[in-house]
């Protein structure tokens, strides 16, 4: 996917999600990068073969205090990788990148990973039930 679908592949992702949650994104960019920096993965504590997909960085909300004037917060997807575990299939590149932001967005609010995977298995279970 060349970097102009990607991009519009992330807009179309945020359209998805629901307004009052967007409205709640205080001082938050999202931007894409083809693959981590050194940086970014020495923050995650990744060793050189882990596919990162996304990262947050930034202070969750719920941490916040006398917030004012701060550089923004900053979810970045990551393309290289992205694509890689897609595929190159474009309809899971944009699930993919929903799936991504909503987990970065997750942490903005202050949720760690247990409390995200928790969230994620209780939805898996709500969908599946028919009444």
């Amino acid at each position: 996917m060349d970097r102009i679908k990607f991009e519009k592949a992330i807009s179309e992702a945020l359209k998805e999600f629901p307004a009052d949650m967007l409205e709640k994104l205080k001082n938050v960019a999202i931007v894409y990068s083809n693959k981590p920096s050194q940086y970014q993965k020495k923050q995650l504590g990744c060793f050189k073969d882990v596919l990162i997909l996304g990262l947050y960085e930034g202070i969750p909300q719920i941490k916040r205090g006398g917030y004012n004037k701060a550089m923004p917060d900053k979810i970045t997807l990551f393309r290289h990788n992205i694509e890689i575990v897609a595929q190159g299939n474009k309809e899971t590149i944009k699930k993919i990148i929903k799936e991504t932001i909503w987990h970065e967005v997750a942490h903005h609010f202050g949720m760690d990973e247990k409390e995200i995977q928790k969230t994620k298995q209780k939805e898996k279970y709500e969908k599946n039930i028919h009444f």
